[in-house]
């Protein structure tokens, strides 16, 4: 299986490892430390000297209760930053809910629009139809995330996340987008409660119906603190533990802070002759 994108065909037959660069003041583990486009970019580097795959860049926190970023702050954040790293010979992928944002990093040669909002807002569908070759990941979220924590609840979650991704994946094909420029994040901790992350990480394989690659970011989740009750800076383990269970579930890609940790593990889990 494959992911094309604007500039690469990426190769999804071993799992790949996504870094994240979040250029945001007020991010839930790391805001503020790669705020500015020079420490986003020397962070981008260090991600891929670190083993990265591709690189996921975001201008906009939207962790739990946070607000909308005004749109013109959002571009000033991630355009510099996406115009550095299409230097540096990776996929890059930006991680917006913005029409507008979406059609000025595609415009600079971006290769994913990354959208936690699944190409809801009015006319994300159109930007990426018309772009012609951009990936893109399409993220299931119950709410936004100023209100998304508030009262999220599912007859089942595992169906209704399924069910909610194939309709936007239909949505977008039927706008003539080939299925191979898709794949589908389940959206861990976006709209769910503990026990729905875990159902979604022990039922992940039944999304693997929808035909399409898994992406999946557990990194430093509340979940994880939860379930060995530490905060959010001695994640390091669970976040690596649950990178790896995902992968042997079946996911293509994992979102991840702690690249080299995540990619020395990948390393042995492929050694040890484990079943996908």
């Amino acid at each position: 299986m494959h992911w094309l994108t604007t500039r690469f065909t990426i190769d999804l037959s071993q799992p790949r490892v996504m870094g994240i660069v979040n250029v945001t003041p007020d991010s839930f583990s790391d805001g503020g430390l790669h705020a500015s486009a020079a420490l986003a970019l020397a962070h981008c580097e260090r991600l891929l000297a670190e083993g990265a795959h591709l690189l996921d860049i975001g201008a906009e926190s939207t962790r739990p209760g946070s607000l909308a970023v005004p749109l013109e702050e959002e571009l000033a954040r991630v355009l510099p930053v996406v115009e550095g790293a299409l230097k540096l010979g990776c996929p890059v992928s930006v991680d917006t809910r913005k029409p507008e944002v979406m059609r000025a990093v595609l415009a600079l040669g971006a290769d994913i629009v990354n959208d936690i909002n699944a190409l809801q807002a009015p006319g994300a569908l159109d930007v990426v139809a018309a772009h012609g070759t951009c990936g893109v990941c399409l993220m299931h979220m119950h709410g936004s995330p100023e209100s998304m924590q508030a009262r999220p609840a599912y007859a089942d979650v595992v169906d209704g996340v399924g069910a909610f991704l194939r309709e936007r994946c239909d949505a977008l094909v039927a706008r003539g987008v080939a299925a191979d420029r898709i794949v589908c994040d389940p959206g861990i901790g976006f709209g769910k409660r503990p026990e729905h992350n875990i159902a979604l990480l022990r039922r992940q394989r039944e999304l693997l119906a929808l035909g399409r690659p898994l992406l999946i970011g557990w990194s430093r989740k509340s979940t994880l603190g939860v379930i060995t009750g530490r905060d959010v800076s001695r994640r390091l383990a669970a976040s690596v533990a649950a990178a790896l269970v995902a992968v042997q579930h079946g996911a293509s890609i994992v979102r991840v802070h702690d690249v080299a940790e995540t990619v020395d593990a990948l390393k042995v889990w492929s050694v040890g002759g484990l079943p996908g």
